[in-house]
């Protein structure tokens, strides 16, 4: 019963902050959010740039369910213009879970057959399942990675740095070099962490931006 008392109440709070812009959508939009992780939701609310990005991530995603594609099919072009389509609508859809790993999650799941992806972009409990297990399998594979890249400090500490550089990248693509050398200067375990909380990176991405603008 509390959770679905939690629920309720931030499905309230959602709705109240999203109804004044997407006043004919407000519904909709508030229950796909709901689909999201409890801390993703928390996150959204006390942060008014994730919300917006979520919200509009969310329309664009009830547009392509809306409307079919104005163009009209054509037998040769279709199979891989539609495999495009499919591959950007999905990558909307994970890209709103804020894993980090949008782009690599979106591939995973992409190596399904067509039906199945047809299915996650209707399904948003389905296509959460999917989400937290390729995150999970993404996870599983950088411990082994790490496991085995104990043999240097140099080759570890190069590794690390891709993997940041590529997180950072995606909050912002126009310091990712000074922000991941700054980053890099942390010890290895807050480096570790950073790499598994993206609420944390998006933190620490902040403070390096202001550090920069101090500097310029």
């Amino acid at each position: 019963m509390d959770e679905e008392e939690d629920l309720d109440s931030l499905g309230e709070q959602l709705y109240s902050l999203i109804h004044p812009k997407h006043k004919d959508n407000a519904g909709k939009l508030t229950g796909m959010l709901l689909e999201l992780p409890g801390p993703v939701l928390s996150q959204m609310l006390q942060d008014e740039a994730t919300l917006t990005a979520a919200v509009e991530k969310a329309l664009r995603a009830l547009q392509l369910e809306q409307g079919p594609s104005k163009v009209p099919c054509k037998d040769e072009d279709d199979v891989s213009a539609s495999s495009d389509s499919l591959g950007e609508q999905l990558f909307e859809l994970v890209d709103v879970y804020n894993t980090g790993h949008s782009q690599k999650i979106t591939g995973m799941l992409l190596e399904q057959h067509k039906d199945a992806v047809l299915n996650l972009l209707s399904d948003p409990k389905l296509l959460e399942e999917q989400v937290n297990c390729a995150l999970k399998t993404l996870k599983e594979q950088s411990v082994e990675e790490t496991d085995i890249s104990d043999s240097s400090d140099a080759d570890d500490t190069e590794r690390l740095g891709e993997k940041l550089f590529s997180l950072v990248e995606e909050l912002d693509s126009l310091h990712a070099n000074d922000i991941t050398g700054m980053l890099l200067e942390m010890d290895r375990a807050a480096l570790q962490q950073l790499l598994g909380d993206r609420t944390m990176l998006e933190v620490a991405v902040r403070k390096a931006q202001a550090a920069l603008d101090t500097r310029s």
